[in-house]
């Protein structure tokens, strides 16, 4: 079974605050692939409607939260439209880092386990 993608005109708040939560707590194999990651990631969205939202990750339950975290473990930067055409499946994460348009801070294999979370 596919995994359900959000909505092409979603809000990147209400991704981050609402979709992605409800998303993981909706998927148990999904959750269950989250067990035992505990980590604070920060997307740092340019652009129009962009900004800084934070998903805390912990014993496979996810909330987000709108501004910058403490000390995360990774902060992942890109533009609202590259961010787009990864959710749209348009574009891939590896594509996109290799155009220089998705940048990790901070560790790089929790950005490589991302695709747990938003894949």
């Amino acid at each position: 079974m596919e995994r359900a993608r959000p909505p092409a005109d979603i809000r990147p708040a209400d991704f981050f605050l609402r979709w992605v939560p409800d998303a993981v707590a909706q998927d148990p194999e999904r959750r269950q692939k989250l067990v035992g990651t505990e980590a604070t990631v920060v997307f740092d969205l340019s652009g129009p409607e962009g900004g800084c939202f934070t998903i805390r990750i912990e014993h496979g339950v996810v909330e987000g939260s709108e501004g910058v975290a403490h000390e995360p473990d990774l902060q992942v930067h890109l533009d609202v439209d590259t961010w787009r055409k990864l959710n749209a499946g348009e574009t891939s994460a590896p594509e996109a880092l290799l155009r220089r348009k998705l940048r990790f801070e901070g560790s790089f294999l929790l950005g490589l386990k991302l695709h747990l979370l938003l894949g």
